[in-house]
């Protein structure tokens, strides 16, 4: 017997800074090519964060109902009409990039306006001369992610209980994962991408800046990758003691700058997203040696003490989402060789989001935060 879907379901939607609401979304029958997702665990991300507290995120600016969520797990409640993707029942998590874009009038997600104000996104893709390196389809500007006001229409996101999704979108994972770490499996994808931006970091020393969430995930992908020392530093105690679950070799604080200059690290990772972060993560690198920018600072200028990079001959690179990187962490997760236990700390139902947005926020009180869309949570492993 098939699952009933049903004709709407909550979702977390987005209207302006300080404006996120939990209302009935319209969820419309999917394509021929897409399946049918049931959304069993939903991530909040910074992104989600930065919607809600300041309605942009980086350059992305909120000017219209959106919404939010793109870190997803379910599983397949209708296969696709055209046979491709995986069958009904499969557990499933989901890419939120689509390098072209999505098909005009769909969005990737299926949501369509149900009063709410929530409409679908169509490509937003014109003849744009844009260039970008045809290997790196997350940089391609004509591209689309779930839950992103990058483009206008916006594109809606994930973070409602039925969603049809094209299947080229989906990756089937064991059932041997538990849910809610297969929940992780897309910021773990942007943490995997970080790390192997800096090159083969085995045997070397890896420094970690900020060690909320993504963090979190840098320092057991750098763990994974062969490392042969990972330090996180934060500005607050409790996710350094996640960072060393996951594997940091020693943390430290960030207010301490003498210690964390003498790291003296081969390889950093900026996840903080401030641009104290990214003067911390300069001083702690080795003279020649890589920081990877993963962390998403605001728009505008921001004071970096570029002389010391220059004098020491430090390579700066950008880390934007991720490409195939999903695949590496679906079998990292699947084999055990990727350690993600104690990230995720705390889950609410949906009709909670509110709450559960108010202790994501709080880095010294939460670590992942999850929103529940199906059967009642239980603990992760």
């Amino acid at each position: 017997m098939s699952t009933p879907i049903p004709h709407e379901a909550l979702g977390v939607v987005a209207y302006a800074a300080g404006d996120v609401r939990v209302e009935p979304v319209r969820v419309r029958p999917p394509l021929a090519e897409e399946a049918m997702v049931e959304v069993l665990y939903g991530g909040i991300c910074g992104s989600d964060l930065h919607y809600w507290q300041h309605g942009a995120a980086g350059q992305s600016i909120l000017s219209e109902p959106m919404l939010l969520g793109h870190e997803i797990v379910g599983r397949v409640v209708l296969a696709a009409a055209d046979g491709s993707g995986p069958p009904a029942g499969t557990p499933v998590v989901v890419h939120p990039g689509r390098p072209h874009g999505a098909r005009d009038g769909d969005n990737g997600t299926g949501v369509r306006d149900s009063g709410t104000g929530v409409r679908d996104s169509g490509t937003g893709v014109g003849d744009s001369t844009e260039r970008y390196p045809t290997d790196r389809p997350n940089l391609s500007p004509a591209g689309t992610y779930l839950g992103s006001a990058a483009r206008r229409p916006h594109t809606q996101g994930a973070f409602v209980r039925y969603l049809p999704l094209a299947t080229t979108m989906l990756r089937s994972i064991s059932p041997d994962v538990p849910l809610q770490l297969a929940a992780l499996v897309e910021p773990a994808s942007v943490a995997w991408r970080a790390v192997t931006r800096a090159g083969d970091v085995r045997g070397r020393r890896v420094l970690v800046v900020g060690a909320g969430p993504i963090g979190a995930l840098v320092v057991a992908v750098a763990v994974r990758l062969g490392a042969a020392e990972v330090v996180a530093v934060d500005l607050h105690p409790e996710p350094l003691v996640r960072a060393r679950g996951l594997g940091a070799s020693r943390t430290e604080l960030a207010t301490d700058g003498h210690r964390v200059a003498g790291v003296d690290a081969d390889i950093t990772v900026e996840s903080s997203g401030t641009a104290s972060g990214l003067a911390t993560a300069i001083a702690g690198t080795t003279r020649g040696g890589r920081v990877v920018m993963l962390g998403l600072l605001p728009p505008g200028d921001a004071p970096v003490p570029v002389a010391t990079a220059i004098a020491r001959e430090l390579e700066l690179v950008g880390s934007f989402r991720f490409n195939d990187e999903i695949d590496a962490v679906v079998a990292a997760l699947e084999d055990g060789s990727l350690n993600l236990a104690g990230v995720v700390t705390h889950t609410f139902a949906v009709e909670d989001a509110l709450a559960a947005l108010e202790l994501a926020r709080d880095p010294a009180r939460s670590g992942k935060v999850l929103l529940t869309f199906g059967p009642p949570a239980v603990p992760p492993s």
